[in-house]
Formats: C-alpha cells, sequence, structure tokens
C-alpha cells in the first residue's frame, strides 16, 4: 500500500519514510507545497493513504484536505505539532480520517495508519459487494441476494436456473456467451443435460422480462448462443 508524506520538515519526512518502509508500505514525499493536492490526485497509482502536516509553507494542511476531500475518497491523517482540540475538530470535520499530535509514537502511529487503512478497505469491499449483488444494464436490476429481477418499479422472482443465466450475462455483458459455455454453468457436475433445457429456461425468463414490461433483453445469436 501506498502512503504519501505531506510534511516540510526534512527530517521528520525521513523518520516517517524508514518508518513505513520497515512496515512494508511504500512511501512517497511530497517536498515541493504548490498545488499540493492536484500533485496527489494525480499519482498513478493512487495512494491508499496521505500523512499530512498542517503547518505548511504557502499552504495549509486544512486547506490541502479541503481540496483532497472535492475530489478524492483518500483517507488522511493530520500529522502536526497543533494540540488545540479546536484545530483537531476542524480537522475531522473537514474530512480528516485521525488526527495524531507531534511527537508520536512510532508503534501508535502504525496502529492508527493500520486502523485508517483496515476501515477504508472493508468499506471499498462493502461497497464492492454492493455492486456485485446488485447489478443493472439497460434499466434492469438483477437483485443476486434476492432471487429477483426489477424495472421500472416492477419485480419478478427467478428460479436458481433463471438467476445463473442472467448473472452469466450479466457478468460478460455486450458479448456472446456460447451456449456450452451456459451449460457447464449451469450443470457444471450432472449428468448430460439435453441442450433443450436450456432453451426451455431462457424461454420461461423472456417471458418474465416480458411481465416487467421489458421486450428483446436477451438476444439469440443464433448457432452461437446468447447476449444481453
Amino acid at each position: 500500500m501506498k502512503i504519501v508524506i505531506v510534511e516540510d520538515d526534512p527530517g521528520i519526512r525521513k523518520e516517517l519514510k524508514q518508518l513505513l518502509e520497515n512496515a512494508f508500505y511504500e512511501a512517497e514525499i511530497i517536498e515541493e507545497f504548490k498545488d499540493t493536492a492536484e500533485q496527489i490526485c494525480s499519482m498513478i497509482p493512487a495512494p491508499d493513504l496521505v500523512l499530512l502536516d498542517w503547518n505548511l509553507p504557502g499552504e495549509s494542511g486544512f486547506d490541502i484536505c479541503t481540496k483532497l476531500k472535492e475530489h478524492s475518497d483518500i483517507p488522511i491523517i493530520f500529522l502536526t505539532s497543533r494540540t488545540d482540540s479546536m484545530d483537531e475538530l476542524t480537522g475531522i470535520l473537514k474530512g480528516a480520517d485521525d488526527y495524531i499530535t507531534k511527537p508520536f509514537n512510532p508503534p501508535i502511529l502504525l496502529a492508527r495508519i493500520g486502523v485508517v487503512l483496515k476501515r477504508t478497505t472493508d468499506k471499498n469491499a462493502e461497497k464492492s459487494r454492493g455492486n456485485a449483488l446488485n447489478m443493472e444494464y439497460k434499466g434492469v436490476i438483477l437483485n443476486v441476494v434476492g432471487g429477483c429481477i426489477e424495472h421500472e418499479g416492477k419485480k419478478t422472482d427467478l428460479t436458481k436456473n433463471e438467476l445463473k443465466i442472467l448473472h452469466l450475462l450479466y457478468q460478460k455483458k455486450g458479448e456472446i456467451v456460447p451456449r456450452m459455455d451456459m451449460i457447464e454453468y449451469l450443470w457444471d457436475n450432472e449428468v448430460f443435460i439435453d441442450d433443450n433445457t436450456l432453451s426451455v429456461n431462457v424461454t420461461r425468463l423472456r417471458g418474465k422480462l416480458a411481465d416487467i414490461g421489458v421486450k428483446d433483453f436477451i438476444e439469440t445469436k443464433r448457432g452461437m448462443g446468447y447476449r444481453i
């Protein structure tokens, strides 16, 4: 994971870089404090976290935090000598994920970095799971957990095989999925299934789509397979 250090004190920068690298993080230092937020947002790959000093020449850490939060969701930890509780509150209210005062205790700093990264990772994973379990294409929502499809407020339940057919097509939307691939996906470990069984399932699925006002959603490519 990459952590960006925004700190104007060369000694502290060096200490932080060594600490992070010893903990197996990739550490990148910002030394020119002009358009700092733009520098961070343009990094490829994007950083996973920013350690941000409050008092910087030319532009305050507060301003940098505000700009970063306008354009990204990169977590930010303020690392500063300012101990005023109002400063801490202001930083948190502006979107900072944590606020650590100097001089810092290295093990505690690493622990709090770990907590912020875990929280961010868990949030992203939850978002990914949500996207995977509610798939949408051309206005048709496939609710994998609920086992149903929805369109403009209308909903209909799916059988296990109908759900698997649509799930496979959604994963490969825009592509032709060969019939044999679909048969293997649906009945992987079962004895030979009549090819007509797939056609029957697709026909029923089209009927359910029509019931909620969706027509021509599943396209047949004769001799090849199906596509949405």
